[in-house]
């Protein structure tokens, strides 16, 4: 029988900044235009347990395998709405197995904690994807950096 899915912070876990870093940057890399030496940087600032920003990693056993994190201003073209979840990634060996979800879940109990009312996302799946399975309503649809995006919203 296999271990359950565990969920740490990345401030107990630092030493995963360079893994995580590879993630975002082979995933997101070429669209923020920034190198993996900016992803490990800012990783940085998410060393954090009980204010934002911080950053929720999945991990089996001692193997990482997802992260997502709470963050402030996702989005400048939204300078009113404060507090967004990001980062959402879930290693390709391990997609599939509900770890997505478990981890946005994460980050909306670590959101509520701190207060937030409410949270925002933005996804390139334009249907919301798994956000709309989990109950984020769209805003709208724009673009961001060339991207068609949808923007979402849960009330905590």
């Amino acid at each position: 029988m296999t271990k359950p899915i565990e969920f740490v912070f990345l401030a107990d876990k630092p030493e995963l900044i360079p893994t995580l870093a590879n993630w975002y940057f082979n995933e997101w890399g070429t669209l923020a235009n920034a190198s993996l030496e900016d992803f490990t940087q800012k990783l940085g600032d998410y060393l954090n347990i009980d204010k934002i920003p911080l950053l929720v990693i999945a991990m089996d056993g001692t193997t990482p395998v997802g992260a997502a994190h709470l963050r402030f201003h996702e989005m400048s073209i939204y300078p009113d709405k404060e507090h967004w979840i990001g980062g959402v990634y879930v290693d390709a060996p391990y997609r599939g197995q509900h770890i997505a979800s478990a981890l946005v879940q994460q980050i909306v109990t670590s959101a509520r904690h701190l207060g937030v009312k409410q949270l925002h996302l933005q996804t390139e799946q334009l249907d919301g994807g798994l956000y709309a399975k989990l109950g984020w309503q769209e805003i709208e649809q724009v673009d961001s950096r060339g991207v068609d995006v949808s923007v979402r919203v849960k009330a905590l």
